[in-house]
């Protein structure tokens, strides 16, 4: 058996053979997800795979430092967030890019069976309440995409950010409120 299959993770436990064990398990179980996380930060393929990659390494780097207070998947979206964040205020400068990329994104993602004028519709409105939640506070923001785009539980995110889930709460709550505010003043309800 592996040392990850008896939950061994101490330093002095784990081989070299056991490390690659180890990331290979993180890797297959959350690199998906890790990636979806990571690319709702940074907006890029490109940047997106190179955080990525580094979000393994640290893995690899750090995995006997797991202290089983969460679940892996919780420390390694921890991680995740945190060289998302790093990326980001590495790069503030590619906030235009980012907004570029989204609507790409978007344009990309609604063309379904619709007529064209649903697609140009829907387009629009995704378009818009993407760019809204990419304007929250960074605090709104990350508890928003973790819940409604990766569709984490709160527990789940007070885990990851190290947060009381009643704060998490709060934080979707008013992150909500400032959205429905910037819909509203932004002439949101045109369309009903």
């Amino acid at each position: 058996m592996s040392a990850y299959e008896y939950g061994i993770l101490n330093k002095d436990l784990i081989d070299e053979s056991d490390r690659l064990e180890l990331l290979d398990h993180c890797m297959t179980q959350y690199g998906t997800e890790i990636k979806r996380l990571v690319y709702a930060y940074v907006r890029n393929h490109a940047d997106t795979d190179d955080v990525v990659q580094e979000v393994f390494i640290t893995v690899y780097q750090k995995i006997d430092q797991f202290q089983h207070q969460s679940e892996l998947k919780s420390w390694i979206y921890r991680i995740a967030i945190n060289k998302s964040k790093d990326h980001l205020r590495g790069f503030k400068h590619r906030q235009q890019r980012l907004k570029q990329k989204l609507e790409q994104t978007f344009k990309k993602e609604a063309t379904n069976q619709q007529t064209p004028e649903q697609v140009s519709l829907q387009t629009e409105e995704s378009k818009k309440l993407l760019v809204q939640v990419y304007q929250l506070p960074i605090k709104y923001k990350e508890v928003i995409i973790l819940y409604y785009f990766e569709q984490l539980s709160v527990k789940e995110i007070a885990d990851i950010l190290n947060i009381n889930t009643n704060t998490i709460k709060a934080r979707l709550k008013r992150g909500r409120e400032r959205l429905k505010e910037k819909i509203e003043s932004d002439g949101g309800d045109q369309h009903g």
